[in-house]
């Protein structure tokens, strides 16, 4: 039975679309206005911590290219915490994780421009942006992590 009623269904809505009032109704629909455009993507505002979180990526990407460049032994994969720092804050917000990745690639292509190989100012370097890194890092937990 509700086979039947669906077949029926079908071809009424065939008819009317065949008969002059079915044509007028969709010549109708034609002339109704276009849908409003799509509504322009939010605009995305920065976090009170950007500042510190754009310079400690600058951060990461220097520690990143200083590490492999002394072949550090055992070093923390510098590049999966700047990814992880990518995905837990940037997660909706392309804009942010594109200032922050050009950050991280601006800290290592510095280094890479001035250190071709491992010296006692690589390591210097490095220690230091060690110690820069895990201070921003705890300023920006201790002002503004949960």
């Amino acid at each position: 039975m509700k086979k039947i009623a669906h077949i029926t269904c079908i071809a009424l809505l065939t008819l009317s679309a065949a008969t002059p009032a079915g044509a007028q109704s969709s010549k109708q629909k034609t002339a109704t206005p276009p849908p409003p455009p799509p509504a322009a993507p939010a605009e995305e505002k920065p976090a009170p911590y950007d500042a510190q979180l754009i310079r400690l990526s600058e951060v990461l990407g220097s520690i990143t290219y200083l590490r492999r460049l002394c072949g550090a032994p055992a070093a923390p994969d510098w590049r999966q915490s700047m990814q992880q720092l990518l995905d837990s804050d940037t997660a909706n917000e392309p804009k942010r994780r594109e200032r922050l990745t050009a950050a991280f690639n601006r800290g290592y292509r510095t280094f890479a421009s001035v250190h071709t190989s491992c010296t006692d100012a690589a390591r210097t370097a490095e220690d230091r942006y060690r110690n820069e890194g895990a201070t921003l890092a705890t300023e920006i937990a201790g002002r503004f992590g949960n």
